[in-house]
């Protein structure tokens, strides 16, 4: 039988912070499939620079990553349902609530677990594990 993990996310510039993410989340199981939020979806944040499209194509060629799809534009679980999943993995620093997700998985009879990924710490002073850092390293440098 195989495990199913769902993934999601913006993926809008990434950076070895969302490769931990994908990894840990790929190692919960036997097929890793990642959610790429759409534009409409993204409200607790900029909206993302690059197409959904784009992003989508970016993440699906990741090693970890089995399969990558857009996900629905009015209601987040529409994929989710679809899919089936054992568990939805989120990252560590995502703004999702735990218990919110799970109430909805619940009230839609889908059976799966969610799980946190852990925190990655930089490798490097360098290394930026931040979407909005690296944009705000680009300003800065190009200001």
């Amino acid at each position: 039988m195989t495990r199913t993990i769902i993934a999601q996310g913006t993926f809008d510039i990434l950076h070895p912070g969302h490769v931990h993410y994908l990894e840990e989340a790929a190692a919960m199981g036997d097929e890793l499939v990642v959610i790429v939020a759409r534009k409409a979806n993204v409200d607790h944040k900029e909206t993302p620079i690059c197409p959904a499209k784009q992003r989508r194509d970016v993440v699906d060629a990741l090693e970890p990553v089995d399969r990558a799809i857009l996900g629905h534009e009015e209601d987040i679980f529409v994929p989710i349902e679809a899919i089936d999943p054992d568990v939805i993995a989120l990252g560590h620093d995502q703004h999702h609530d735990e218990s919110a997700i799970e109430d909805e998985l619940e009230r839609r009879e889908i059976e799966c677990v969610v799980k946190r990924a852990s925190a990655r710490e930089p490798t490097a002073d360098s290394e930026i594990l931040s979407t909005r850092h690296i944009i705000d390293r680009i300003l800065e440098r190009r200001d």
